[in-house]
């Protein structure tokens, strides 16, 4: 009698705790928290009431509003105007605009001019013939003027990774001798660069120097004429400098790795380009790291070898172009395969003073400038997803009356059929 009452019993025990568990999830009523979150977007997807949809809107802009205060902020170094963070350039390519690569030596300049002559979504792309460093780089509707003054398009037409004492008096000229038409006063030149850590990129221009490689034919002109044999001396005999240490390398007080960044980028005439003797040196220094600072700060865009994407981006805002693939970030290089130790850093550090002084000066402008654009970029989207809100706000404001007018329709008939029932 009990095993029969059990058996009766339990299933109508089990179909009711199956309805228990239903309800807890079906439930138009649950309790606080919970209830799961309804999915952003859920009330128009199911045609929720109108207020219900406004609330659901408001609540989508509180979200953005977050997520623009989230962004990652910069500690700031250095102080730098609006003016000096929002680098927009409206680049004409068709017209007389020209982008001008300085080139500073280990600091990734050869992969980056590959980008502007290989990578970059042109309405006409550079043409590059197979086994030629070279390319073609011409203006679209066939004029056969260029657009790139670099290493991979004209090639070194103002001297071996020629400077910016050297290419701000050279390009114009160097544009005309090689019979691109037009008015030098007509054109804008664009100056852009790369930077490098300075130790890193010692560390690889000794690498280089030590397989044998050399840029003694590079010109150095200052003033209208190239530096002196004792204005300028080398610190090798013979052909080059193959089998070099660490040691050695450093131990050349002439060696132009040292500084070789602030020397590239300050104008030298103003200390007397490479007379020692017209100067103390502290003065000389100051001048120099003043001068590479400003010109850096006014170029119309350089980028960070240590940060490949952040770099490729600021370029695409600046001058309105886009890659067609996306930059590599290289973490190990010859420079970070050579085992140092502190001593040696420190030396390394105390020969490019300036160089660390630089870096530390270009590393806060380009990061403060990375957040900028980037806040502006949300900022701009933001608006944009808000006028679009408002319009549809618009469209239903029209919509709603309608909604409503058929709705007392309905209405009406259902009352006026339950009178005839």
């Amino acid at each position: 009698m009990d095993e029969r009452f059990n058996r009766w019993l339990l299933p109508p025990l089990l179909a009711l705790l199956f309805l228990l568990i239903v309800y807890q999830y079906v439930s138009p009523a649950c309790p606080g928290a919970a209830c799961p979150r309804r999915p952003p977007g859920s009330a128009a997807r199911r045609g929720g009431s109108p207020a219900e949809r406004e609330e659901e809107e408001e609540a989508m802009g509180a979200a953005e509003e977050e997520v623009v205060a989230a962004l990652p902020r910069v500690a700031a170094k250095f102080p730098f105007a609006r003016g000096e963070l929002c680098r927009r350039v409206r680049f004409d390519m068709r017209g007389r605009d020209v982008i001008v690569f300085l080139h500073i030596q280990k600091t990734g300049g050869t992969t980056f001019g590959r980008h502007l002559v290989r990578n970059i979504r042109l309405e006409q792309p550079c043409y590059c013939r197979a086994g030629q460093k070279k390319c073609a780089c011409h203006r679209p509707g066939g004029d056969k003027d260029t657009w790139l003054f670099s290493r991979f398009s004209t090639g070194w037409s103002c001297g071996l990774h020629a400077d910016w004492t050297e290419l701000t008096s050279c390009v114009p000229a160097a544009m005309e001798r090689r019979g691109w038409a037009g008015n030098r006063t007509l054109r804008n030149f664009y100056y852009i660069t790369m930077l490098r850590d300075p130790v890193s990129r010692y560390l690889s221009e000794w690498k280089h120097v030590q397989r044998g490689a050399t840029w003694k034919t590079s010109l150095h002109m200052c003033d209208g004429r190239s530096p002196t044999p004792d204005e300028l001396p080398t610190c090798y005999e013979g052909d080059d400098w193959s089998g070099v240490s660490l040691q050695e390398f450093m131990d050349c007080s002439y060696n132009l790795a040292n500084n070789r960044q602030v020397r590239m980028l300050a104008d030298l005439s103003l200390v007397g380009c490479y007379n020692l003797t017209f100067m103390n040196e502290s003065e000389r220094n100051t001048i120099l790291l003043q001068s590479a600072k400003n010109n850096l700060k006014n170029m119309a865009f350089f980028g960070l070898t240590e940060f490949q994407r952040k770099t490729q981006y600021l370029f695409e805002r600046t001058f309105n172009l886009k890659f067609i693939s996306p930059f590599t970030q290289f973490n190990v290089t010859r420079a970070s395969n050579v085992d140092i130790g502190e001593d040696v850093r420190q030396r390394i550090e105390d020969l490019n003073f300036l160089d660390v002084q630089l870096y530390d000066y270009a590393k806060d402008l380009f990061l403060q400038r990375f957040q900028y654009s980037k806040q502006e970029e949300h900022q701009k989207n933001r608006l944009k997803r808000r006028e679009e809100r408002r319009l549809l706000r618009e469209q239903r404001v029209h919509q709603w009356p309608r909604e409503e007018a058929a709705e007392v329709v309905v209405t009406e008939d259902y009352n006026s059929q339950v009178a005839r029932w």
